[in-house]
């Protein structure tokens, strides 16, 4: 990855932060501008890989520790139901250039749904 993101930053602690999860390579937080009552940012450790696909071909291992952390996650805060989305380049909404995962859960659709 030849620029700095703001995730790196985190990474690094120059932008302080409270982490939801660590692991040895990976690490989750709340995103700063949620779009769902749960949305939180699962993000390796390595500045290596831009998007998920980048990922999946270069550390698969990686790759599924993210979604392992990520259901940890929605377990806790989440019921264990969740969105897990990727963005994969500018047009599909990709800002960040450090891959992440959006942990995404709509906690009070279940009672909207009548369920």
């Amino acid at each position: 990855m030849a620029e700095e993101t703001v995730f790196g930053k985190i990474i690094s602690g120059e932008i302080p932060t409270e982490f939801l999860a660590e692991t040895e390579r990976v690490v989750a937080f709340p995103d700063i501008n949620p779009q769902a009552p749960v949305h939180i940012l699962v993000i390796p450790k390595s500045t290596e890989y831009a998007d998920v696909t980048e990922l999946a071909a270069g550390d698969p291992e990686l790759l599924a520790e993210m979604v392992t952390v990520a259901k940890q996650l929605a377990n806790e805060h989440a019921n264990g139901e969740y969105r897990l989305i990727f963005n994969n380049g500018a047009s599909a909404g990709q800002t960040v250039f450090h891959v992440h995962a959006h942990v995404i859960a709509h906690l009070e659709e279940r009672s909207l749904l009548g369920f």
